[in-house]
C-alpha cells in the first residue's frame, strides 16, 4: 500500500479510489496516451499515421485496416480492443468498453468487417456474453448502436441494431 493511499484512507475513513494504485509511470503515461488517441490521431488526415499512432498507444490493429477521422477508441481499455485484418471503420465511429459504474468488457472486430459512419459500439455483459464481437465480413450500418454480438456475414442496422440480412461467409 502506498503512503498516499494509506493517508487517504485514514483521513477520509473510506477505501481509496482505484487511481491510488497507479504507479508514477502510469500517472505520467495515461494523459499522454489520451492526448494522442483522442486529439492527435482522430484529426490526422493520413490513415497510415492514424493507425501507427493507435498501435503505438497499445491498440491491437491488423493489416490493411482503414480507420476514419474523428473516431473515438476507448483509451482506458486499449488492451481490450482488437481489430482484425482488412477492416473498414468509417468516420466518427465511437467505441466504448466501459461506462460509469460498469465493468470493462472487450470489443473484437473480426477480419473484413465494415462499420458505417457514426456507429457506436458499446461493450457490455448481455446474457453472460462478455463484450461485443463483430463477426467476419459483417456490416454495421451508419448511425447504428451495436450492443450485442453480430454474427459472421450479417448486416446489422438501427438503434439498437438488429440483424436484417445474413449471408454465408466464405473464407
Amino acid at each position: 500500500m502506498s503512503l498516499s493511499k494509506w493517508i487517504y484512507e485514514k483521513v477520509n475513513h473510506k477505501p481509496a479510489p482505484k487511481n491510488y494504485d497507479y504507479s508514477i509511470f502510469a500517472i505520467i503515461v495515461k494523459p499522454i496516451r489520451k492526448f494522442f488517441t483522442n486529439t492527435v490521431a482522430p484529426l490526422c488526415p493520413f490513415n497510415f499515421i492514424r493507425i501507427t499512432i493507435y498501435r503505438a498507444c497499445g491498440f491491437k490493429i491488423g493489416k490493411h485496416v482503414f480507420i476514419g477521422m474523428h473516431c473515438y477508441l476507448d483509451d482506458m481499455c486499449y488492451k481490450l480492443m482488437s481489430i482484425g485484418n482488412n477492416c473498414t471503420i468509417s468516420y466518427g465511429v465511437y467505441f466504448a468498453c466501459h461506462g460509469r459504474n460498469q465493468e470493462h468488457y472487450p470489443i473484437i472486430i473480426e477480419d473484413g468487417a465494415y462499420i458505417g459512419m457514426r456507429a457506436a459500439i458499446l461493450s457490455k455483459n448481455v446474457k453472460n456474453e462478455f463484450g461485443v464481437t463483430i463477426g467476419k465480413k459483417a456490416v454495421v450500418g451508419a448511425c447504428s448502436l451495436v450492443n450485442k454480438n453480430i454474427p459472421d456475414g450479417a448486416t446489422a442496422v438501427g438503434v439498437p441494431c438488429r440483424i436484417v440480412e445474413t449471408k454465408s461467409c466464405p473464407d
